[in-house]
């Protein structure tokens, strides 16, 4: 395992990445009781407030023992961008670090890992024509044939996209036509001043997938038998939603809509939701192969904490770390 290079003269921050049902919550609650970290939640579902049954969210319990930053922020009727998260994000690891800890930043959104990192491009903004072509040429065609098109343009971006992503789909062509260039280009030559930070990125891969995929197909049904359903039927009482809405977008929630809906049967719910979960997974892991210099980890391994650990040890040992 190879770590990037860093200085060592600047205050440690540790990053947990992995796909969906890796083990990433055990592993940073053990990390949290071993050393002098708090944790910062690297999440764009959890984010969301009374969107607990779909989530995966820590229980309370969980929260009462470590605390999470940046869980519960904002209404289910908002949205949350890569943007504010690395604004959140600082400011968290700022506070963490001025009560002597250490920021240890745990999730899955991979999007949000890479923005803190390497920044945001400046991206043109959008264009409400363009916007209104490509929602109709998706209402001839379906989004599936526009994720094609993507393809076409953009393959580096497309392969991070499912095919019914319309939110993505939809801005990573607008900015073809818009800028001549693949989003792609743009945020690969994108400016930006790494936060101030010596980072240890630690990745968890699954050694063998298929046990992975059991393991996802498990939370789902815990979060059937949580009652994902009813969390559903009850954010659309409370709150004025529609299915574009990206709470409504993410895994799960998408699927429990449209069984509500009548859109899908709802004998069909819980298989959509994993195959839905597992295509979610391979992004994940396609983003934290490709695109960071972690220190991976199979997180199907029974000694992973231990492992994992003893790497964080050494870490903080070669840079003399003191709270």
């Amino acid at each position: 395992m190879n770590s990037a290079c860093s200085t060592h003269s600047l205050p440690p921050a540790i990053l947990l990445m992995g796909p969906t049902a890796s083990g990433k919550t055990a592993l940073a609650m053990h990390l949290a009781e071993r050393f002098p970290c708090e944790l910062i939640s690297v999440d764009s579902a959890q984010v969301f407030i009374d969107m607990d049954a779909g989530t995966a969210k820590p229980s309370a319990e969980e929260l009462a023992r470590h605390p999470h930053r940046l869980i519960n922020l904002i209404s289910p009727e908002e949205s949350y961008s890569a943007a504010r998260f690395c604004s959140d994000a600082l400011a968290a690891m700022s506070e963490v670090r001025q009560a002597g800890k250490i920021p240890l930043l745990v999730g899955g959104t991979m999007l949000y890992f890479r923005a803190l990192l390497q920044g945001l491009a400046d991206l043109p903004q959008a264009d409400p024509a363009i916007r209104a072509e490509l929602d109709a040429d998706a209402a001839r065609l379906g989004w599936p044939a526009l994720h094609a098109r993507l393809q076409a343009l953009d393959p580096v971006t497309a392969e991070r996209l499912h095919p019914t992503d319309s939110q993505r789909i939809q801005r990573a062509l607008e900015i073809c036509l818009l800028s001549g260039q693949t989003m792609s280009a743009l945020l690969a030559t994108s400016q930006h001043t790494p936060p101030p930070y010596d980072f240890l990125q630690l990745g968890l891969l699954p050694s063998d997938r298929s046990v992975l995929h059991e393991r996802i197909a498990q939370r789902f049904d815990s979060m059937l038998l949580a009652g994902l359903d009813d969390e559903v039927r009850q954010l659309r009482e409370k709150y004025s939603l529609h299915p574009e809405l990206p709470s409504m977008r993410c895994v799960g929630y998408r699927q429990t809509w449209e069984a509500q809906e009548g859109l899908i049967p709802r004998r069909e719910l819980r298989d959509r939701g994993i195959f839905a979960t597992r295509q979610l997974a391979k992004r994940q892991i396609t983003w934290l192969s490709n695109s960071f210099a972690a220190d991976n980890f199979d997180c199907l391994d029974a000694a992973l904490q231990k492992k994992a650990g003893d790497h964080v040890a050494g870490w903080l040992a070669a840079r003399n770390f003191s709270s």
